[in-house]
């Protein structure tokens, strides 16, 4: 039989990065988190943490994070349906997300279910391309990411794409491309990257014949890029969604206006989470409908 005030002390340390968030999360000592931690390797026979920093879990840790995320979930419906159980405090909900979905369409998609649910988003950023390795690590119970194949016990689900055009200012076209972008002088000019597991620049010098390496800054945070581009930093590729005024004002311009390249975005979720993600999925899909490039 499984204690779930271990597996509490398990998910805490996981999901705060360490022993001293974790402690402080569930308002208990680190000793006693450690303790617990312990204890429940020694009821499982084996370790369920990497003790690194950030600790991280190991296969069995994962299974037993996944467990717990959808535990959580089941716990909501049963408190709807006895009044008895139902208590005040908001449900915290862990999703993982792009940067560019959270810098553009997000909000405004969610807005209404967490008001309807009293529901507290926490989001762990990480790129589109590498996302569901939080799923995967048992730390969310949702994600919002381009891999079409769900982890085991979860299901994806295709709300569309996130169009991508590459842009750079005017004064940073006039100085690299004063007779106009070419294959050739696009691989002699400075790019921006989101970072390391950003490969859309890449991909797109790749169908422009463009191979090797290139230069490029990196930068981390999807209006940091726009404003890189703004000040004649670098050329780069950003969302539709985000740059309509940039464009429309004419301080971003494209490079070669018929290519772009279509990201296709996923919603993942548990299986088992009960009819709190059942409803975010379905607020999902109706505000995908509007924002994004049909596949």
């Amino acid at each position: 039989m499984l204690d779930y005030k271990l597996l509490a002390a398990l998910a805490a340390v996981v999901e705060q990065g360490g022993f001293e968030r974790a402690a402080n999360a569930l308002g208990l000592s680190q000793s006693a988190v450690s303790q617990r931690v312990k204890l429940l390797e020694a009821r499982v026979g084996q370790p369920v943490l990497v003790r690194a920093a950030p600790p991280t879990p190991t296969d069995l840790g994962r299974r037993l994070l996944n467990h717990v995320q959808q535990v959580r979930l089941l716990e909501r419906d049963l408190q709807a349906q006895v009044p008895e159980l139902e208590g005040a405090r908001p449900e915290r909900l862990r999703v993982a997300i792009n940067a560019d979905s959270l810098a553009t369409w997000w909000a405004e998609a969610v807005k209404d279910f967490c008001h309807q649910h009293n529901v507290l988003l926490e989001l762990v950023i990480e790129d589109q391309e590498v996302g569901l390795k939080r799923m995967r690590a048992g730390e969310v119970a949702g994600c919002i990411c381009a891999a079409e194949h769900p982890v085991a016990g979860a299901q994806g689900l295709l709300l569309g794409a996130m169009r991508y055009r590459a842009l750079a200012s005017p004064a940073y076209m006039a100085h690299y491309f004063a007779g106009g972008p070419s294959v050739s002088t696009l691989a002699q000019a400075p790019a921006i990257v989101f970072g390391v597991d950003d490969q859309l620049q890449h991909r797109y010098l790749d169908a422009l014949g463009v191979k090797g390496d290139f230069a490029y800054h990196l930068c981390p945070s999807s209006e940091g890029f726009v404003r890189f581009l703004q000040s004649g930093l670098g050329w780069g590729l950003v969302p539709e969604l985000q740059v309509e005024g940039p464009l429309s004002r004419g301080e971003l311009v494209e490079l070669f206006p018929t290519r772009f390249i279509d990201v296709p975005l996923y919603w993942h979720y548990w299986r088992n989470g009960g009819t709190l993600l059942a409803e975010l999925t379905r607020h999902l899909r109706r505000a995908a409908l509007k924002v994004l490039v049909p596949l």
